[in-house]
């Protein structure tokens, strides 16, 4: 009985692996197969690969905060007092003290009356989305939208519509066309994270309130970068009182980890209650929420890192074009070197990497067929040294792979 058993077992199993390594060797040559590459050191500017030092072009960490000594000091202090873990799920084991100070700190950031922590942004937007929106309303999405923000819409099981990207004209049509649902809510990111373009907000403020809508955005890649105090897009352009959800993420700017959503006291409170990422899963751990409440705190008292940031996407973008390269019309400090073809991009990955610079190629489906990249993102860590060394490697990577 048991050969018998341990042959289905076999067949079984080879016959799975079969299929996967068919699907594995068809994405290899479409040249979007992807692996694990192990660093060797913490996250920064700089990373060990194979032993080598090289310029990192290519986190969220845009403000240096994951290795700042205040954040990391919070973090190690927290796991002394709290622990490693939270324990459990926060309407289980209950509420540590440092997660309330810091939704409070959070709302106070972005302006709200309230705002909860949730274990991801991929939480937050899965969680969330689905409480909002049910089988009789409509959700009105942008095409470029967050993978996590497009299954948030799938998981509410409303209809969904698709809008083009940053096209408010287009939204308002869609909306027109739609009257027949219960409730209308659109969805957009604010920074979008492999353009870096931003969305028109207030055009779609004034779209909103024409067919009584309601705004969700993520604010992922905006909180910490803009904003007077890093509040984000939402906060720089004075519409806070406009947009009913924020969304976003502390894994970014913020150099911790987790998601939260801010607005209204009732909408925190419906979360609390019905949202299924933050009701199954364990709290946040006390070191990260530590690390995150650290975070905002340098984001008051060191504007410059936003400056420097800023400074250095200026630098790579003129001096990217000067050589020669495509970027696409970002406006923020994530800059899209435009390749096209999936095969060219990790060539040219590959040939920086060679001279010592970290920018992996971001190939379909992250991003649609035809529109390969390299996501250029600094850090207001990076030295003057680090960006010229990067400017000479592309330049000469460049000339390696004889792009046109």
């Amino acid at each position: 009985m048991y050969d018998c058993q341990h042959m289905v077992d076999t067949v079984r199993g080879s016959s799975l692996d079969h299929l996967l390594q068919t699907r594995l060797d068809d994405h290899e040559k479409r040249s979007v197969l992807r692996s694990l590459r192990t660093i060797d050191s913490g996250i920064g500017p700089r990373v060990l690969v194979d032993g080598r030092s090289v310029v990192q072009l290519c986190s969220n960490d845009y403000l240096g905060l994951a290795a700042h000594p205040a954040v990391t000091r919070a973090a190690a202090d927290a796991a002394l007092e709290y622990g490693a873990g939270a324990g459990s799920a926060r309407l289980i084991v209950g509420t540590a003290a440092p997660h309330t100070a810091l939704e409070h700190e959070l709302a106070t950031l972005k302006q709200t009356e309230a705002a909860l922590v949730l274990s991801s942004g991929y939480h937050a937007n899965t969680g969330v989305l689905p409480v909002l929106a049910g089988a009789d309303d409509v959700v009105f999405s942008d095409e470029l939208n967050h993978a996590s923000l497009i299954d948030g819409c799938r998981l509410s099981r409303a209809a969904v519509r698709v809008y083009r990207h940053a096209d408010a004209e287009h939204l308002d049509r869609l909306l027109h066309d739609a009257a027949g649902f219960r409730r209308r809510l659109i969805v957009t990111e604010t920074v979008f994270g492999m353009d870096g373009d931003l969305a028109p907000l207030a055009d779609l403020v004034l779209v909103a309130r024409r067919h009584d809508a309601w705004i969700v955005v993520d604010e992922a890649h905006a909180t910490g970068v803009f904003g007077r105090h890093g509040g984000g897009l939402v906060s720089e352009l004075g519409l806070t009182e406009s947009v009913d959800v924020q969304i976003g993420t502390l894994s970014k700017a913020l150099g911790a980890l987790g998601g939260y959503v801010a607005g209204s006291r009732t909408l925190v409170d419906w979360a609390i209650n019905s949202a299924r990422t933050f009701i199954y899963t364990t709290a946040l751990p006390p070191p990260t929420v530590a690390a995150a409440r650290a975070a905002i705190a340098v984001l008051a008292a060191e504007p410059e890192r936003r400056e420097r940031l800023w400074s250095h996407a200026t630098r790579l973008r003129r001096r990217l074009t000067e050589i020669g390269y495509r970027l696409g019309p970002s406006r923020s400090p994530i800059l899209p070197v435009l390749i096209g073809d999936a095969e060219t991009a990790v060539r040219l990955s590959d040939a920086l990497l060679a001279r010592g610079v970290l920018v992996p190629a971001i190939r379909p489906p992250t991003v649609p067929e035809g529109t390969a990249r390299l996501r250029v993102a600094p850090m207001a860590t990076h030295t003057t040294d680090d960006l010229a060394t990067a400017i000479d490697a592309f330049a000469a990577a460049r000339e390696t792979i004889h792009l046109p």
